[in-house]
């Protein structure tokens, strides 16, 4: 069931739509396939938590649901962040970027986390020869 409001007793964070604004959606750049690139940000902590994929359809659901709505490349489906987990994103702000091929998510994060290893952030795996393996920080 789809709430905009949680009930008295739910913790919960409430969802906060996005004005549709049809000229600025019109700017928005897709590839090929239809598809821009969603980086999704910690709106306190400013982390960058994930990257993922989204259409004109699912831009539009997390623009009037206030959730992060994605598209998935290898189910070829649309998926709303959490809904399998409960690890659910609240969209605070959402922008696009200069060229309006990029979107930025700036979210409440529920649960976990955001990435589906169980990570606070999918991005845990720094580069070097000193960074600690990939194995060791997924586990944090």
């Amino acid at each position: 069931m789809d709430r905009t409001e949680p009930e008295a007793t739910d913790m919960s964070p409430r969802t906060t739509p996005i004005e549709l604004v049809d000229e600025q959606l019109s700017t928005i750049r897709y590839d090929r396939d239809g598809l821009v690139p969603a980086i999704v940000q910690d709106v306190e902590t400013r982390a960058v938590l994930m990257m993922a994929w989204m259409n004109q359809e699912t831009l539009r659901m997390s623009l009037e649901q206030g959730r992060t709505v994605f598209w998935s490349r290898s189910r070829q489906e649309v998926w709303r962040k959490g809904d399998t987990s409960g690890d659910r994103q609240f969209i605070r702000r959402a922008s696009y970027d200069c060229d309006g091929d990029t979107l930025l998510f700036e979210v409440e994060q529920e649960g976990k986390g955001a990435c589906h290893t169980g990570a606070y952030s999918c991005f845990f795996r720094p580069f070097g020869a000193a960074a600690p393996s990939a194995n060791s920080a997924a586990d944090d």
